[in-house]
């Protein structure tokens, strides 16, 4: 590490319910350095104790051993999960509360970007305002370390690229623990991989961290089968599984892209949402949904103007757009559960759904998992095929042993796995899917994606993660707040895409005056050297070339078969990246020292 650490622990280990969640006399040791420039992704299955070593970090629970040592002065913050609104009145109550709060006009102008009024009451704010006022609370503190846990669970598109971005410029360190792979890819330098007990630490992103893993788990196995230890190579049923599912997944993204490129050929480019038919016939057979010039008000406020789509027997739809753009509504319309003021929505009588939804309302913390699957029962009805409950929790990443756990013992990631597997054992035909992802590690991700790909009926997917409608739905549904769906074929970046198309104006111009360049250069400064302003100039263009090295680098690591087949390249290429990082942060570092003489 190139500077001294600003927190480290020594020798860690930590019990929990009468084992060694992390650590312990038969595991080798835990040894964590966080510097001070740290961009740190944090993976692990639920339930293996991340959110648990965020708060050993923060030092908010003790640990059975080890040593914690912080630079002094360091400040960190915790950007919990579900933080504790109880007996506060407002938002702005909640951002001032504690010893170490920060100032309010620091709260306030962080509130004011992420568009939250803070004056709402706490205990009636929705989940979104609530999480982006703890964001700025967090933020206003001025962190050295920040830990999050979750950030973007709740939060909209346009408040998650205003978080990415501002962690962009952050100039301190940060451990988060995150289910969106976007989000991970775009910001983390290294991992930190929590797993079995202990903690591996490689020097590269998210990008890498796929590959890193299945070549751990392929040289376990083999070390396994070596020693011909029965016990050790079940151990690793999971591991493989994870590994074989994500090549699985391979194919199922081929078979995906060709559903969009069929169901492109349907729609047409106006984005009017009118349909050119191949057979006009054939394809109305399939039609389960028919939205035709669909329109909802509230009060003066336009939510959804001339909407009109056919949905398929088959077809994924993701519908994604910011908080308050009208997805709930425009949900509650194609499914029936809200009358349109104008148009129509014709509803298949044959279309049976399940919906699963972002509160996990149905989960009693009090009953046992067998109860929740099998209503007591050894045997549960899936689809219409009787399996063991037991080999149905292990089709859902599960240890069979905690059959008969209680709900309110698993993490909230378990919760969360456990309710799919509920509700995916239904027979249905439609599934709706509100905020899907939120609480699942990236495994069970990998799995949902397996299931959905799967089902033969039609799936309807509200949802915020990109990484996610990008790998699973066939049509996405765009919204802008002004009442206009976009339809497009694909996922959410074929909708960025299509947003982020130039509109076409033709104008002359003037005769008099020169054209305005499209960027204005530099700002000059009599105080800078010659060296300053070329720098100043010419490290943002240098900057993105190493940026795209890094991505370039990291999407050849992504082959799983790279380093079986070529470690000399593995290795090449790993050390390439990180040579690119180093590179990168020094120009950063450079650019942002003259930047601020400039704008002073």
């Amino acid at each position: 590490m190139a500077q001294p650490p600003i927190l480290s622990w020594e020798g860690l280990g930590l019990q929990q319910g009468g084992r060694w969640l992390l650590g312990g006399p038969d595991r080798e040791n835990i040894d964590l350095h966080i510097g001070p420039r740290d961009r740190l992704a944090l993976i692990g299955r639920n339930g293996v104790g991340k959110t648990t070593l965020l708060r050993l970090i923060d030092d908010r629970i003790e640990a059975d051993q080890g040593q914690r040592k912080v630079k002094p002065g360091t400040r960190i913050v915790f950007l919990e999960q579900e933080p504790d609104f109880t007996g506060l009145g407002t938002l702005m109550d909640f951002a001032l509360a504690g010893k170490h709060a920060p100032e309010r006009h620091e709260v306030e102008s962080i509130a004011a970007q992420l568009g939250i009024d803070m004056s709402r009451p706490a205990e009636t704010a929705s989940g979104g305002e609530r999480r982006r006022a703890a964001i700025a609370r967090a933020l206003a503190m001025e962190p050295d370390l920040l830990l999050l846990d979750e950030p973007t669970n709740h939060l909209d598109l346009g408040a998650i690229d205003w978080l990415e971005d501002w962690l962009t410029r952050y100039k301190g360190a940060f451990i988060t623990i995150s289910h969106d792979r976007t989000f991970l890819k775009r910001l983390t330098k290294a991992t930190l991989w929590l797993d079995r007990g202990i903690i591996r630490r490689k020097e590269v992103g998210f990008g890498g961290y796929e590959a890193w893993e299945e070549q751990v788990y392929a040289e376990e196995a083999r070390a396994a089968e070596k020693l011909d230890a029965k016990l050790k190579i079940e151990a690793h049923w999971l591991e493989r599984g994870v590994t074989a599912r994500r090549k699985r997944n391979q194919g199922r993204l081929e078979k995906l892209w060709e559903m969009r490129a069929a169901r492109a050929a349907m729609i047409s480019t106006t984005g009017n949402a009118k349909l050119k038919l191949v057979n006009d016939d054939q394809f109305k057979s399939k039609s389960v949904i028919v939205a035709d010039k669909v329109a909802r008000s509230f009060g003066d406020r336009a939510v959804i103007k001339d909407f009109s789509l056919r949905i398929q027997r088959g077809d994924r739809i993701g519908i994604v757009g910011a908080n308050g753009a009208g997805k709930t509504t425009l949900l509650k319309l194609i499914t029936g559960e809200m009358q349109p003021d104008s148009g129509t929505v014709e509803i298949s009588k044959k279309l049976t759904g399940v919906m699963i939804d972002q509160q996990r309302s149905l989960m009693e913390p009090e009953r046992t998992v067998r109860q929740v699957l099998a209503e007591g029962g050894d045997w549960i009805d899936v689809r219409g095929i009787r399996k063991h409950v037991q080999g149905y929790l292990k089709e859902f990443l599960f240890d069979p042993k905690i059959v008969d756990s209680k709900v309110g013992a698993l993490s909230g990631g378990e919760r969360s796995r456990l309710l799919l597997a509920r509700e995916f054992a239904r027979t249905a035909n439609l599934l709706v899917l509100d905020e899907p992802t939120n609480d699942l590690d990236l495994e069970t991700l990998d799995l949902l994606q397996e299931v959905i790909a799967d089902f033969d009926g039609t799936v309807l997917i509200v949802s915020h993660d990109r990484d996610f409608l990008d790998r699973t739905v066939t049509i996405t549904l765009g919204l802008d707040g002004s009442g206009r769906v976009d339809i497009v074929a694909g996922g959410y970046e074929d909708w960025e895409a299509k947003r982020r198309q130039p509109v076409q104006v033709k104008a002359k111009p003037s005769p008099s005056k020169p054209e305005t360049p499209s960027q204005p250069p530099p700002p000059k400064s009599d105080k800078l050297s010659y060296k300053d302003q070329r720098d100043y100039e010419l490290l943002p263009a240098r900057i993105e070339e190493l940026e795209a090295a890094i991505v370039k680098g990291e999407a050849i690591l992504s082959d799983p078969n790279l380093y079986a087949a070529d470690p000399q390249k593995f290795a090449t290429i790993s050390k390439g990246i990180e040579n690119a990082r180093a590179e990168r942060d020094a120009a950063e570092e450079r650019w942002l020292a003259i930047a601020e003489r400039v704008e002073g």
